[in-house]
């Protein structure tokens, strides 16, 4: 086997762009804002906490819809890396985000506790 066929046999295939595909990313994103954009002004739900748990879903949703439909990622190209590094970030970005607002709030619950008011 020459050196030029082994080269050949190695090369992954890129995710290709297809109008369609663009189409269904461009109306999945529509809808995706469209639906919490309804249960904020709507009122949907009684609670503010379900509201904004559902509007987080959604935006989860919305942001998988991008990363596939625009950015082409998947756990197939380049190995599989660029999807892990992805997940890497995702989990630092939870650590951070979260673990700041924990900290926060019990900072504010125990330095100033007249402040609270149930």
């Amino acid at each position: 086997m020459s050196e030029h066929q082994h080269d050949h046999d190695h090369h992954e295939e890129l995710p290709h762009a297809s109008f369609s595909g663009y189409m269904i990313g461009f109306l999945a994103s529509v809808f995706l804002t469209a639906i919490p954009f309804w249960l904020v002004m709507g009122d949907v739900f009684d609670s503010r906490s379900a509201t904004t748990v559902a509007i987080l879903g959604f935006a989860v949703v919305q942001i998988v819809v991008h990363m596939i439909y625009f950015l082409h990622m998947n756990f197939h190209s380049e190995g599989g890396w660029n999807m892990l590094s992805l997940l890497f970030t995702a989990v630092l970005l939870f650590i951070t985000l979260f673990g700041s607002l924990w900290v926060m709030y019990n900072m504010n619950v125990n330095m100033m506790p007249g402040m609270m008011q149930g």
